[in-house]
């Protein structure tokens, strides 16, 4: 398949494209080209997404049979895409997260469906250019360019809602070091009161995935990540195997935020006091087996451990 990537220069992204390298497809990456040029054996086409003349532009003449957008991030960008995109392209998979569903407190774990998108409000209008404003409402932005994709696509189209992320060397995102560092040294890590656990998934699982969706053929949303859910004190436990140290929680009361605010209002990531896990048993009905947490937690504390350089500090 002739396979058109959006974003995709990291962590993640960057694991999906050799994926699908290696399986055969003839990949383009298309970003602004500020990370310098993809993997070999890929073609690099530059272009801000924002902008709907430069895509048009370099577009040009081009079909593809599969889009993977790594980074939809408002409606204002589904809209552009959804336009551009009309006519030369057979099915666009869009990269979702788990905090689509920031507004759910549910004792059960999530199904696609907990999110009816014919309900919910799309503000082009709003400041999405603003990046504060775009971080501070990652959840709404991510929740809104689905809802306009789904509300008439002019292609099939897709969404993987992907669980909180663990693992790799290369995790830009600080989290997972936060706790190692604090574990290590004793030092406080604040939590809500009563915190929640979450679904998780592992940095090459995710990848694997989303290769996998790129030659599937579902349409709609799903929900993407690990068997098991985590627990801040299971993260914890597994750090202090690794590197001695010891855990302290700190409770601290906390307001209804979006899991992507919670260190803005001075609780420590992957600490949540709402419920939002997510199902994952439409990605097992459509043919894909996750692991379970279980199977790679010690490998990723391990990977985050090796980056924090505290590797040799085991008991």
């Amino acid at each position: 398949m002739d396979v058109l990537v959006i974003g995709g220069s990291r962590y993640f992204g960057k694991r999906v494209i050799a994926l699908l390298r290696e399986s055969g497809h003839r990949v383009t990456v298309l970003n602004r080209g500020s990370s310098g040029a993809p993997s070999e054996g890929t073609e690099h086409l530059v272009a801000d997404r924002d902008d709907g003349a430069a895509l048009e532009s370099v577009l040009a003449g081009r079909s593809f049979d599969v889009v993977l957008d790594q980074v939809c991030y408002t409606p204002r960008q589904a809209e552009t895409a959804r336009r551009v995109f009309a006519g030369r392209v057979r099915r666009y998979v869009m990269t979702s997260t788990v905090e689509v569903y920031g507004d759910e407190d549910s004792p059960v774990p999530l199904p696609e469906t907990a999110l009816d998108l014919a309900s919910v409000g799309v503000d082009t209008g709003a400041p999405w250019d603003d990046p504060e404003y775009r971080d501070a409402h990652y959840g709404e932005g991510k929740r809104q360019a689905e809802a306009v994709f789904a509300a008439g696509a002019p292609f099939a189209w897709a969404s993987v809602r992907v669980a909180h992320v663990l693992g790799g060397d290369d995790d830009f995102t600080g989290r997972l070091d936060h706790y190692v560092r604090r574990v290590r040294d004793g030092e406080p890590i604040a939590v809500p009161a009563v915190n929640r656990p979450a679904t998780y998934v592992y940095v090459e699982e995710i990848a694997a995935f989303l290769a996998w969706a790129v030659e599937a053929d579902f349409t709609g949303p799903v929900n993407a990540h690990s068997h098991g859910p985590l627990h801040t004190a299971d993260l914890c436990a597994e750090i202090e195997r690794q590197v001695g140290g010891r855990t302290v929680f700190r409770e601290v009361e906390t307001g209804k935020v979006e899991a992507g605010e919670a260190e803005a209002e001075g609780v420590s990531p992957f600490s949540f006091s709402r419920s939002y896990g997510m199902d994952n048993s439409r990605a097992t009905e459509l043919g894909y087996s996750f692991t379970h947490s279980s199977e790679w937690l010690a490998r990723a504390v391990s990977e985050a451990v090796r980056a924090a350089g505290t590797a040799g500090a085991g008991r």
